[in-house]
């Protein structure tokens, strides 16, 4: 693993971090704008020690900074399920489709699943603020959506920086 690797994944999940802390939300729970920094990161260095890397810290960060009752265990079992999950479905959806076009339908489908993973452990560990369908739509939904208009947009951004600086080499594009 390369500093310049690990450089830019702190970045991405100091970005996250933000992200994630000052995301307004609804029923003790908020739309986990973190995932899409986690996603991006993964799109950027898709190596297994990269992507157990940021699935552990995604899950400490978030669990962090929730606002969700009792959510830090959750947070720390979905994040790096969630990491797995989009690496092995980018690694297949991406030789069939553009880059851009898998990192977009993969946040969808990997927030959903974040999502789910995330209210069913808590379900399971804890008890629920509120209806899983409530919890489910006031949340997992709008995240879904501001994930994939995020990296649809962010995802030629960065890829026009990393080749602008020396960083480049060290993705993969």
């Amino acid at each position: 693993m390369k500093t310049k690797t690990l450089v830019i994944l702190s970045m991405l999940l100091g970005i996250g971090t933000v992200l994630h802390l000052v995301m307004p939300g609804a029923w003790a729970i908020k739309p986990d704008m973190m995932l899409a920094m986690m996603f991006l990161g993964i799109a950027l260095f898709p190596n297994k020690k990269n992507v157990l890397l940021l699935g552990i810290a995604t899950g400490l960060l978030t669990a962090l900074t929730t606002s969700f009752p009792m959510g830090q265990i959750p947070n720390i079992i979905d994040k790096p399920i969630t990491a797995f999950v989009f690496y092995g479905l980018f690694l297949l959806l991406s030789k069939k489709l553009s880059k851009q076009l898998s990192l977009t339908i993969l946040s969808v489908v990997c927030t959903i699943v974040s999502g789910t993973i995330f209210l069913g452990s808590a379900y399971l560990l804890f008890e629920l603020p509120g209806p899983f369908l409530a919890l489910f739509g006031s949340a997992v939904l709008p995240a879904m959506v501001l994930n994939a208009i995020i990296l649809f947009i962010l995802y030629p951004l960065v890829i026009t920086i990393l080749k602008r600086t020396n960083f480049a080499s060290t993705a993969s594009m």
